[in-house]
């Protein structure tokens, strides 16, 4: 399918075609290596979305209730499933059953103007920096709020005895039954507990470590702006990407939380996590 980056533009509602978030695009739509989902219902915005807050009372609202009647019901009816999956974990590998790892969520920081850039009326002491030099409140945080994510363990206790690092395909590390959990995706049910906190939503941009936002920033255009939303169990980039980790799959990642993030309202939220049953009984896209 072949689409101009102003016809994208349209469908991500922004009017500027060569604005923070079109220029992202370019690489793929070149190539046409960027699908564009039919089934996604696109949003005529005025202005482009810089992140929830910019969403409608309802929406959010709507989003929330949403995520807390889903995840109490998943978590009533899976509990058999969660129980002999801890059990699998635990009579598999040595280690414990949940895996606990920090994240970085949703950034709800307002931008203001840098004080150090704004004039000083002449009679008045020159602006004097209290900031220490190195230190980075933005950075410290990760560039949005951290949180413990859970999920069932799929990997050996020392995988990172090395550092952290990104899983591979065929990753060593990764145990017998750990293959299973993630190609069904079952490893990532105790993250319900984390949506029922209010910390991550059924849908939303998957949530990033902050040993990595750092220098995924800096490469990708626009990275940070994906965290204007609340992370999620699964998204546009889960069903149409699946979890690759190479630069190139970060990059459409990034393209297609972006794209959700322009047309999120509740009907594509029940689009999206409809045919994230399908992903999952399919088992596609998984690491």
């Amino acid at each position: 399918m072949s689409v101009s980056v102003l016809e994208l533009d349209d469908e991500v509602g922004t009017n500027q075609p060569a604005s923070e978030l079109s220029d992202i695009y370019d690489h793929f739509l070149a190539d046409g290596s960027l699908p564009v989902p039919e089934w996604l219902t696109r949003l005529h915005l005025d202005t482009p979305r810089r992140g929830t807050r910019c969403m409608s009372e309802w929406t959010r609202i709507g989003k929330r209730l949403i995520d807390v009647v889903g995840a109490s019901l998943l978590l009533v009816l899976l509990m058999p499933v969660m129980l002999l999956t801890a059990i699998a974990v635990w009579l598999t590998s040595p280690g414990p059953v949940i895996f606990r790892q920090t994240r970085v969520g949703l950034n709800e920081r307002k931008r203001r103007p840098d004080r150090r850039k704004q004039q000083v009326d002449s009679d008045q002491m020159p602006f004097e920096d209290r900031r220490n030099p190195g230190s980075n409140r933005r950075r410290e945080s990760g560039y949005g709020r951290p949180f413990v994510l859970y999920k069932f363990r799929t990997m050996r206790n020392d995988a990172e005895k090395a550092g952290a690092q990104f899983a591979a395909k065929n990753d060593p590390r990764v145990t017998s039954i750990g293959r299973f959990l993630r190609k069904t995706r079952l490893d990532e049910l105790p993250q319900l507990w984390n949506v029922l906190k209010g910390e991550m939503s059924l849908v939303g941009p998957r949530p990033e470590r902050p040993e990595f936002i750092g220098k995924l920033n800096e490469e990708i255009p626009n990275y940070i702006n994906r965290l204007g939303l609340k992370p999620g169990l699964t998204g546009i980039a889960q069903i149409v990407n699946g979890y690759d980790n190479d630069i190139e799959g970060f990059r459409r990642k990034v393209s297609y939380d972006l794209m959700y993030l322009q047309n999120c309202c509740l009907w594509n939220d029940i689009k999206i996590l409809f045919r994230t049953i399908r992903v999952v009984l399919s088992g596609s896209g998984a690491l």
